[in-house]
């Protein structure tokens, strides 16, 4: 069996600044091993074994899968995301001489030997990446009947893996791709019109790979992990339609260029061959198989885990968090207030922990930031540390790629003391109501040093969360206990 390492550790900046409280670095230290569990290093180490010539992979869903390599004429990975990089680099490691070649996209390249690793751009497609994703495409259609091709999936496929589909331009995919991620909507209503405009996407990527059998390893960035939605599911059967993809642009006002328009109308009309489902080739088979090996709910075990070690009680209120950032903050700060005002419903010192993917809804002058800066701020303005008898509370918010919206920053730190009245206070309501209205929260964020800045992480699970309530205060009246009465 061969042995890997899985040492791999996030770098903070001013981790020293941020973590000035026990419940900042606390919060601080729950994101930062969740985002350190979810690395393709760690996950391959976790999840992938090689034994007597086998593959074996256990997924999150406790099943176990297992290839006989040996038993191909050779293996070929290819694959694309902000990880891709990484995980090809952690499967070579595992599988070395039994690799015979291979492509992945991203735009966190690393160094490999037998897997090539090509230049992409994210969130919004490029040139490179659109020639890159051709050398992916000619990796798998290029696989043969006695072939094995690997899927290497992970999150920011969907924007790395940019194959325009006939008739469309990159210049069309740009500006349908930037209308769609600052509409509002979800990831999979972005993904059904991406599918539909994509010669790889939408299970394409498998179909061209056929008749080869296919093994996918996707680490999921998506609310419920639905193979079809990461990195808009090149290894998976389509459920959507082009009167799908249709529907999410007139859902949400969407003006996309008319080649993009065109083409959906054509499809939905008939005019062109839907994607392929579940009883199409080569879905309609047991060739095709996708693992998830990695997830939120990966990096919230990890959170979960320092949480408790530190004698905090964790609680997991959603790996499937989603909607405007700034309302799910809300509630997440009134979660918080109801715990430390009653025990309710958990006696604190606790951490409330959470993942999914917050968006923002931008309108026609958007300021600078990210959902998870919007979260952090919003929460921040909630939160009420006026007469506090307790350690506080603090927040924080990261995307786990390290890279929150198109913005430098991960996410953010901030505490009850952030925003307020008092002279206590570092920023005023009335400042961070305005940053809020305006979706500029990053200026104000950064002025006040609460900005967390990791750089690429080399991986992607989407948005981790960290909410901690300390415990009372020694001689308050409510130590020790649960408060009652408290307003």
């Amino acid at each position: 069996m061969t042995e890997q390492s899985d040492e791999f550790r996030v770098t903070v900046a001013d981790r020293e600044r941020h973590a000035s409280g026990p419940a900042r670095e606390l919060a601080l230290d729950c994101v930062t091993a969740g985002i350190e569990a979810a690395h393709p290093k760690r996950v391959v180490a976790d999840a992938l074994s090689l034994n007597d010539g086998k593959l074996s992979v256990a997924g999150v869903d406790d099943e176990t899968a297992t290839y006989a390599l040996d038993a191909y004429d050779r293996v070929l990975v290819v694959g694309a995301g902000n990880a891709a990089g990484h995980f090809a680099a952690a499967v070579e490691e595992l599988l070395g001489d039994r690799i015979d070649g291979g492509a992945v996209v991203t735009d966190d390249p690393v160094e490999t030997e037998r897997i090539s690793v090509l230049p992409g751009d994210h969130p919004t497609p490029s040139e490179a990446g659109v020639e890159s994703a051709r050398e992916v495409r000619e990796v798998a259609a290029g696989a043969g009947e006695g072939d094995l091709v690997i899927g290497l999936l992970t999150g920011g496929g969907s924007a790395l893996l940019a194959a325009p589909a006939e008739g469309i331009g990159l210049d069309d995919l740009r500006e349908t791709t930037a209308a769609l991620l600052a509409s509002g909507a979800t990831i999979a209503e972005i993904n059904a019109v991406r599918k539909h405009c994509s010669a790889v996407k939408g299970g394409r990527l498998a179909r061209a790979a056929a008749p080869a059998d296919v093994l996918g390893l996707a680490v999921s960035d998506v609310t419920g992990d639905d193979p079809a939605v990461i990195a808009s599911g090149p290894l998976s059967p389509d459920p959507t339609a082009y009167a799908d993809a249709l529907g999410v642009l007139d859902r949400y006002g969407i003006d996309a260029p008319a080649a993009v328009t065109d083409r959906l109308e054509r499809g939905a009309a008939g005019g062109l061959a839907e994607t392929p489902n579940p009883s199409d080739p080569p879905f309609d088979g047991d060739g095709v198989d996708v693992e998830i090996v990695a997830s939120a709910r990966t990096a919230l075990d990890a959170a979960r885990e320092v949480a408790a070690a530190r004698g905090y009680e964790p609680v997991v209120l959603s790996s499937r968090v989603r909607g405007e950032a700034r309302e799910a903050a809300k509630t997440h700060a009134a979660v918080a207030e109801e715990c430390r005002a009653t025990g309710e419903p958990v006696e604190p010192p606790a951490v409330l922990l959470s993942a999914g993917e917050v968006t923002v809804t931008l309108g026609d002058d958007p300021g600078e930031g990210g959902p998870n800066g919007e979260f952090a701020l919003s929460a921040a303005a909630e939160l009420d540390a006026s007469g506090r008898d307790s350690e506080g509370i603090a927040v924080a918010s990261v995307d786990t790629d390290g890279i929150d919206g198109a913005t430098d920053a991960a996410g953010a730190l901030i505490d009850d003391r952030l925003v307020g009245d008092g002279p206590e206070a570092t920023l005023g309501r009335d400042a961070a109501a305005a940053a809020l209205d305006e979706h500029d929260a990053y200026p104000l964020l950064d002025g006040a040093d609460a900005l967390v800045r990791t750089g690429p992480t080399g991986t992607n699970v989407n948005d981790l969360r960290a909410v901690v309530v300390g415990g009372r205060v020694a001689g308050s009246e409510a130590s020790g206990s649960r408060s009652e009465g408290t307003k």
